[in-house]
């Protein structure tokens, strides 16, 4: 009898944080309650614009030294960065992580400062660690306390490339921890990455079980196409509802298969970011593969810094296009 009523009052729950959810998004939502299906009303008026935050993430610097990396993130124009996930802090040395997962919280605030003084606003880090790892649980904790630290709104996490990613496993550790996130005032946004948990309607389905609003979905249209060779555009339609950041990357499967910085590829970045364009939230774009096709990486950090420079013009003429074409 009491497991039973646990399980209606888990129900319960579930479908009231789902009608939460849709709340505010700006025009009558439909929420798919199991077999069911309910409309949310939320204000008449068009949300306002996204605030979308345009970051380049440290990684395309990996052979270089950290501090270059932030330099040169900020002489290509941006305001936002993310921290990922190794650089090569000396010529033909070892990769040194951007923050060791068991480094105490003031190490990470000492770095964001080091940011802000650069002029760039860390906004997502990640958590290097697989959901169902004996330590996922330990780790990601750490990192929500780091990302508080350090001011960052997002920590992300994704699954193993091959089948086998235990989604009960991920569910029961992400309920646990949920209110340790909130209570950092910290998101923890699961990416697609392939294997069984590759793309956004499975990540939707795993949220939508979770049912926390510190515990949603960060969009990786390049690891959708790469992996599972499946168009991120109608995919993405399966999980807008919960999606709060991109990791930007493009992919090309002709002549080669190969990832590449936006714009370079064939995925279409208006269509993939047009149902973002006015939700009235602030999300982080933030720019994981900077590189052109076919052709090799810079040998030198000036190369990629023209590279890093030429995603963000992108980027920032595809957000202006789908906002200024919604004002019309």
């Amino acid at each position: 009898m009491n497991v039973h009523n646990d399980e209606i009052r888990s129900e319960t729950s579930r479908r009231a944080w789902l009608v939460k959810m849709a709340v505010g998004v700006g025009a009558t939502t439909l929420v798919r309650l199991d077999a069911s299906a309910a409309t949310a009303e939320s204000e008449t008026e068009t949300p306002a614009p996204t605030q979308f935050q345009i970051a380049c993430m440290t990684l395309p610097y990996g052979a270089f030294p950290l501090r270059r990396a932030l330099e040169g993130i900020n002489k290509a124009g941006y305001e936002y960065v993310a921290w990922g996930t190794t650089h090569r802090e000396t010529a033909g040395g070892e990769k040194v992580p951007v923050m060791a997962a068991d480094a105490p919280p003031a190490k990470a605030k000492a770095l964001a400062a080091q940011c802000r003084d650069l002029g760039l606003e860390p906004v997502m880090m990640f958590s290097r660690v697989y959901p169902e790892a004996e330590n996922a649980v330990e780790v990601l904790t750490s990192r929500i306390r780091q990302a508080a630290a350090a001011g960052i709104g997002q920590v992300l996490t994704f699954g193993h490339t091959e089948e086998g990613s235990d989604k009960k496993l991920w569910i029961d550790r992400f309920k646990l921890l949920g209110p340790i996130a909130r209570d950092h005032g910290v998101m923890i946004v699961i990416k697609q990455h392939g294997g069984s948990t590759g793309t956004g309607k499975v990540c939707e389905e795993i949220v939508q079980e979770i049912a926390d609003s510190n515990i949603l979905v960060n969009y990786d249209a390049g690891n959708v196409m790469d992996y599972l060779n499946i168009d991120p555009i109608p995919d993405i339609q399966n999980c807008s509802e919960f999606v709060r950041s991109f990791c930007i990357k493009d992919h090309r499967n002709w002549p080669k298969s190969e990832d590449c910085g936006p714009g370079l590829g064939e995925i279409d970045h208006y269509r993939l970011l047009h149902p973002f364009a006015f939700t009235g939230r602030t999300m982080p774009l933030c720019c994981e593969n900077i590189f052109a096709p076919l052709v090799p990486r810079p040998s030198t950090p000036e190369g990629v810094d023209r590279l890093a420079q030429r995603a963000r013009v992108f980027l920032e003429t595809v957000t202006t296009g789908l906002q200024s074409k919604g004002k019309g």
